[in-house]
């Protein structure tokens, strides 16, 4: 789960997309996390999963 979230981190970190590191730490850490719980334990998956949900979400509130 740590691995997910440190691939995750580091993509979104790269291209820029982190505004706000506490917001996406904690945002991470619930989505993998809850991908986990529902099933999931592919790193690469909860980490593109993870990617696309934090997408979203700051779209949502750019809204």
């Amino acid at each position: 789960m740590e691995k997910s979230i440190q691939i995750a981190w580091d993509f979104l970190e790269r291209s820029g997309e982190i505004t706000d590191a506490a917001d996406a730490s904690r945002f991470l850490l619930r989505s993998v996390d809850d991908m986990a719980r529902a099933g999931e334990h592919r790193p690469l998956m909860l980490a593109n999963n993870a990617i696309d949900a934090y997408r979203r979400y700051k779209r949502l509130l750019a809204a």
